[in-house]
């Protein structure tokens, strides 16, 4: 018992030895701890002291540096200033000089004015006295002046004109002989003449009963599917097929003849045979329209186009055939686009599709021109082609070379003999207009149209008309010509002065 107090008494003992020690070896540290702070923050006083003497330093070289850019730049400005101030007041008197000579232009200007005005007015005064003392007005002295000069040199005139037209005419021919005889001479087409209606010859008239059907039914449902009109007559052996339509026609030409020759005619047949009549014929037209477009060659047209000038072998003009014609202007076009150095691919396209217009002519209104703007602007044809194209027939003026080439190359295409044929009827009216537009000028006797309308011979009266005037008067009735009537090709007007005298030997 006594010996476990013991230990606890000698417990707590050094339990308290052990916190006394502990207590001094903590304030020892902390005794250190205090001085290493204090040596720390005076060091730092000390770098701080000395960073912000270097940065006052640092700021105060700055200032200098600033204040002295300052100065060299006031220096700077003050001369600029300066030299400013020196050249606003030169601009000034400038001014006032320049201000000075107009003023005193404008008073210059004024004085010449009133001195040209004073200038007319005497010379006006000058005028009225002549004509005063003359008894004539000015127009009418010069009308009488250049009279009395035209009839004074009337020969000279009429032999100065005649010599500048002869050399201007042989120049020309020269030129255009050799360019056409070029084109003429490399071009050789064979040419076919399509009628636009259509006949079809009959074995016997016994077949005209079977193809109008028991009650008309056959030739009822012919007319119906084909959209022709079937003309059956008292012409023997011949049924004719009328439309405006060329694909129609042309489809039922041929299914009327293969029913002829099969022999079985009736609505169902008739239905069968139109339908493999109208795949062929749209055979054809692609054929022909690729035909024509491999034989002037351009590449790259648009598939409608080519169908729809395929359509053109079926159409007929004045008795030519349009896709024959369309492909002769190409080649003509072509060669002349050669011969004068022109665009020839333009000028090859327009040609070509010149009377593309002419395929759905009698489905669309307007002019087949117009129709073949709009058809080609549809397809994405450049607007130098689509203005040639207008201006063929001189729907628009025609200005690049492309479009005169296209003209004339249409022109020869159908103006050559035996190209086309025209009415009756209107061959008839045109040589009266011709005559007609000749008679009505004065001093003309007599005319007559000669030459298929391709010349007009116009005889004048002597005593009324001179040389020199049946010059002039040649060229009048050919300018009205012109303006007043449309045709192919050229017409030459000849004026003819025949003075005759006559005795009696007695």
């Amino acid at each position: 018992m006594n010996m476990i107090i013991l230990s606890a008494i000698l417990g707590v003992i050094g339990l308290g030895i052990g916190y006394s020690l502990q207590s001094i070896v903590t304030a020892s540290r902390k005794q250190k701890f205090k001085e290493k702070a204090s040596t720390i923050l005076e060091k730092a006083k000390q770098e701080r002291e000395e960073l912000l003497r270097k940065t006052n330093l640092e700021v105060l070289s700055i200032a200098k540096e600033a204040e002295k850019k300052n100065e060299e730049k006031e220096k700077r400005l003050e001369e600029i200033d300066s030299s400013l101030r020196r050249k606003e007041n030169y601009l000034e008197e400038r001014e006032k000089e320049l201000k000075s000579k107009l003023d005193s232009q404008e008073n210059l200007e004024k004085e010449l004015e009133m001195q040209k005005k004073e200038m007319e007015e005497i010379s006006q005064k000058q005028k009225d006295a002549l004509e005063e003392i003359a008894g004539l007005k000015k127009e009418k002295a010069k009308e009488m002046l250049f009279k009395a000069i035209e009839k004074e040199y009337e020969n000279e005139l009429l032999q100065l004109i005649k010599n500048k037209e002869e050399e201007a005419k042989d120049e020309g021919e020269k030129k255009a002989q050799k360019i056409l005889a070029t084109t003429i001479n490399r071009l050789a087409q064979d040419f076919t003449a399509e009628h636009t209606v259509a006949a079809v010859s009959l074995p016997s008239d016994e077949m005209k009963g079977r193809i109008i059907g028991r009650e008309g039914r056959n030739i009822q449902t012919f007319e119906r599917l084909s959209g022709v009109d079937l003309v059956i007559d008292d012409t023997p052996e011949v049924v004719t097929i009328s439309s405006f339509d060329p694909i129609r026609r042309e489809v039922a030409r041929m299914s009327l003849e293969k029913l002829i020759k099969d022999g079985r005619i009736h609505p169902a047949r008739i239905e069968e045979t139109l339908k493999k009549s109208e795949e062929e014929v749209n055979h054809q037209v692609k054929e022909a329209g690729e035909a024509a477009v491999y034989e002037i060659g351009l590449p790259g047209v648009h598939s409608d186009l080519i169908k729809l000038l395929g359509r053109l072998k079926f159409r007929s003009s004045y008795g030519q055939n349009v896709l024959q014609h369309s492909t002769e202007v190409a080649h003509i076009a072509t060669i002349l686009a050669e011969e004068l150095g022109a665009d020839i691919k333009t000028a090859k396209m327009a040609a070509l599709f010149h009377d593309i217009g002419k395929a759905v002519d009698h489905e669309v209104p307007g002019s087949h021109a117009q129709i073949g703007k709009d058809i080609l602007k549809k397809y994405g044809v450049s607007s130098e082609i689509i203005h040639a194209v207008m201006s063929h027939h001189e729907e628009e003026e025609p200005g690049a070379a492309e479009d005169w080439i296209v003209m004339t190359a249409d022109m020869i295409s159908g103006a050559r003999p035996g190209a086309r044929r025209e009415a009756a009827e209107e061959y008839i009216k045109r040589i009266q207009e011709l005559e007609n537009i000749a008679s009505s000028f004065e001093g003309v006797e007599k005319s007559y149209a000669i030459q298929a309308g391709r010349e007009v011979r116009v005889f004048v009266e002597p005593t009324k008309v001179s040389d020199y005037e049946a010059k002039k008067l040649a060229k009048n009735i050919a300018q009205k010509i012109e303006k007043e009537i449309k045709y192919p090709g050229e017409i030459k007007v000849i004026a003819i002065r025949e003075t005759r005298a006559q005795e009696l030997a007695r």
